[in-house]
């Protein structure tokens, strides 16, 4: 397999450079996160644990800040059963003793680390008053910080981009072929001034010794002022393109994959956002062309169904899959 366009260096400005090849593993997954792991980070570090927290899933961070909760007041109801039954006074226990001496600390606790303070139970002494002023400060310090957390998951501002399940070899122009994918906003925000890159990648034998290359795609429209209804990005399979002479058994022999950069101005939080994605060659559909997604209201305004937004047919055409 050999590729035409030897104009483009494919290390030129990328930020991947030649790789050794790594079979079946893209270097981006199709949520558009790195798959790649990483080695060597310090233990603890305040920036890599802001990040992790403000990017991980809603359900991760549920689960996390209720698990943070339940554990810090079982270690202070621990520690109030630890200064004897007298440290607290208003509990009542009765029956089993030991369980009901320990829900009574862990509700007081509960009471404590968020300065609500019914009064029924009350600390008694000078290590249990220590103990509740200590769980106290900790309680606002907690209390601020996922607070602040949740600030910063609600305030940062991300593009909600839908892609194409597939990309498609499809018709292009007269008698021409492209590589073709679309994608919409999921959000009812306005994204100005939208930029998109492509970049193919597939394993190439240099002297011997197999390397990962790397192609910016050139698109045939790589900016647009407005997106409100869906953009279909095309990339034409003409003399100046990478991918002319492959054919479908290339693409899978070379386990090509391309990866979307996507650039936005959101016009809600006047900043720009990114989205990105990847397919790799076994979504790549050849000999077809995406069905429409636009519909009319009856008072004549345009309907734009997201959930078409993957819909193709197969279309003959057999040069296509040669």
């Amino acid at each position: 397999m050999a590729i035409r366009n030897r104009k483009i260096n494919p290390e030129d400005d990328l930020g991947f450079g030649p790789q050794p090849v790594i079979k079946n593993q893209p270097l981006i997954n199709k949520d558009g996160s790195p798959n790649v792991k990483r080695t060597g980070l310090p233990f603890f570090n305040t920036a890599n644990s802001y990040h992790t927290l403000i990017t991980m899933s809603w359900k991760k961070f549920w689960l996390m800040v209720l698990s943070g909760y339940l554990l810090l007041n079982i270690i202070f109801a621990f520690i109030y059963m630890s200064l004897g039954p007298g440290s607290l006074d208003g509990s009542a226990s009765t029956g089993n003793a030991a369980f009901n001496h320990f829900m009574d600390a862990f509700f007081f606790s509960a009471q404590t680390i968020s300065t609500v303070g019914y009064g029924h139970i009350s600390p008694r002494g000078m290590a249990s008053n220590s103990v509740a002023a200590i769980e106290s400060m900790m309680g606002l310090l907690a209390f601020a910080l996922a607070t602040g957390l949740l600030y910063g998951r609600f305030s940062r501002p991300s593009a909600q981009i839908v892609y194409s399940k597939n990309i498609l070899i499809a018709p292009y122009l007269e008698n021409g072929r492209g590589v073709m994918f679309r994608l919409a906003n999921l959000r009812r925000n306005i994204l100005i001034d939208l930029e998109v890159e492509i970049i193919f990648s597939f394993n190439e034998v240099v002297d011997g010794k197999p390397i990962r290359r790397f192609y910016p795609l050139q698109v045939e429209r790589r900016k647009v002022s407005v997106l409100t209804l869906n953009w279909t990005i095309v990339h034409p399979l003409d003399e100046n393109s990478p991918m002319i002479d492959m054919t479908k058994e290339d693409l899978e022999k070379s386990e090509a994959g391309f990866a979307v950069l996507l650039r936005a101005f959101d016009d809600t939080f006047s900043q720009t956002v990114h989205s990105r994605t990847a397919y790799q060659h076994h979504d790549i559909v050849w000999g077809a062309k995406f069905k429409p997604v636009f519909d009319r209201a009856e008072d004549g305004r345009i309907i734009l169904d997201l959930s078409k937004i993957s819909e193709h047919e197969l279309y003959e055409f057999k040069e296509l899959a040669k």
